[in-house]
């Protein structure tokens, strides 16, 4: 769904301008609040946050509308996504609320809504809230006696914590192994290297000093470099790069060689499957993950189903086909025996622990497959809708041909900032180059002339 204000992963936008105002904050609050009224029991919200500094306007904002729609707020401060939709179903929740643009810079910010189940809203529930907030909602609101209260919880870090370990097997330790983790500056600045070291690793954590403007510049998932020198630096055996929510990751190996959501997806799938855990025959991707992968699958007899762009509609594809791994190239992974969403900081214990089955170097282990040349570029669109000209139209539909059966193309807007992905993969890797970049000059000038 894309609407006035949901987009691919919630709302999202540049801080306090439409939509990420304190004022929309606010409406959200109240909307999801009456959305999710369930019976005469007292409501409560779980409400956490990633580091940014606009999350201290959007939260209070928030806060308002949802005692105002009459639910209790339970503030967990910041905290990692996939904590948030752990923690609805931990503290019987009503709603889970997280204030976060994920990957994005710090001026951008974000609202993703979790029902009680711990999942993201549907097309249509969110849809029904969307259309709440241009309505006058105030006569539905709470009463002067039936207003929420808001408190600060203790010990989520904690919980967090706990439930994470317990996703290995209590037997596994990781002593000997030495691991940098770059927290991005957010949300698990305080979560992640205090698991890693109560399993028993050697820790060197980087990126844990959030100021407000700093989550996700020039680290993290999205930026590894500085880990990919810091591995080498201190002799790690692993380094492990979460996102400003941590609800994704990528993996570099002992040589400071970067490993994708693709290569780990592929990793679990093969260990779950020759352990007989993996559900569904096969694994459940987006239409941007490498045919690479598709091909390494096929060579175990397995499936790569193939969802729109979005963690979203890869767990709802998940859970009607009964599949258990799935995720993104861009390092969402979603372990359903485990959790409901996105979980970096799983997902990087159960790349650990085939390291230490296998108990060989990660470049070893972590490299599946060969990917198959691909290339990504965005194009910048400031409005109009560029991909309806017919230059461009006809322009993709040559780049199909000259692709041919064995290449892939893959053309669509950006469903959280204001740009057209290209993408193209084949075997021959001058011409996906030239595919990228004819089409990316094509969209330029039909955006120019827009």
């Amino acid at each position: 769904m894309t609407g006035r204000y949901f987009g691919t992963d919630g709302i999202r936008g540049r801080a306090n301008k439409f939509p990420m105002t304190a004022e929309v904050a606010m409406r959200v609050g109240m909307a999801a609040g009456l959305s999710f009224q369930r019976g005469s029991h007292r409501h409560r919200v779980v409400l956490g946050k990633d580091t940014r500094l606009s999350g201290y306007m959007i939260e209070n904002a928030l806060v308002a509308g949802l005692c105002a729609a009459g639910m209790d707020v339970f503030l967990l401060g910041p905290i990692p996504t996939p904590a948030v939709a752990m923690l609805v179903r931990s503290l019987r929740a009503d709603i889970g609320v997280m204030i976060s643009a994920s990957h994005n810079p710090y001026h951008d910010n974000g609202i993703k809504l979790f029902g009680p189940d711990g999942y993201k809203l549907s097309d249509q529930i969110e849809a029904r809230i969307e259309a709440m907030l241009d309505d006058d909602i105030e006569m539905a609101l709470a009463d002067s006696d039936g207003l929420g209260r808001a408190k600060r919880v203790d010990g989520v870090h904690d919980r967090y914590i706990e439930f994470a370990k317990r996703t290995l097997p209590r037997s596994m330790s990781l002593s000997g192994l030495r691991i940098v983790v770059d927290c991005a500056n957010g949300a698990a600045y305080k979560v992640a290297p205090a698991a890693l070291w109560e399993l028993g690793a050697d820790v060197v954590a980087i990126n844990v000093d959030p100021n407000g403007i700093n989550i996700n510049k020039e680290c993290g998932s999205t930026d590894p470099a500085e880990l990919q020198r810091k591995v080498h630096e201190v002799r790690a055996d692993i380094g492990i790069a979460l996102d400003g929510d941590a609800d994704r990751v990528v993996i570099v190996d002992e040589q400071g060689e970067l490993v994708d959501g693709d290569q780990i997806m592929a990793l679990i799938a093969e260990s779950w499957h020759q352990n007989g855990r993996l559900a569904g025959g096969g694994v459940v991707s987006t239409i941007m993950s490498n045919l690479g992968l598709e091909r390494f699958l096929g060579g175990l007899k397995l499936q790569l189903h193939r969802t729109k762009v979005g963690d979203r509609y890869v767990v709802e594809h998940m859970r009607e086909h009964g599949l258990n791994v799935g995720g993104e190239q861009s390092g969402h992974i979603v372990l359903s025996d485990f959790s409901t969403t996105g979980d970096g900081l799983v997902s990087a214990l159960q790349v650990l622990a085939c390291i230490k089955r296998a108990n060989k170097p990660v470049s070893e282990v972590a490299k599946k497959f060969e990917p198959v040349p691909q290339l990504l570029k965005n194009v910048h669109i400031s409005g109009g809708k560029p991909l309806e000209d017919a230059p461009v139209k006809a322009a993709i539909e040559d780049a199909r041909i000259r692709l041919g059966k064995g290449g892939r193309l893959v053309i669509r807007p950006s469903g959280t900032e204001p740009l057209i992905r290209v993408m193209a993969e084949g075997d021959d890797q001058k011409l996906v180059e030239t595919v990228v970049d004819d089409l990316v000059e094509v969209i330029s000038h039909a955006r120019s002339a827009a």
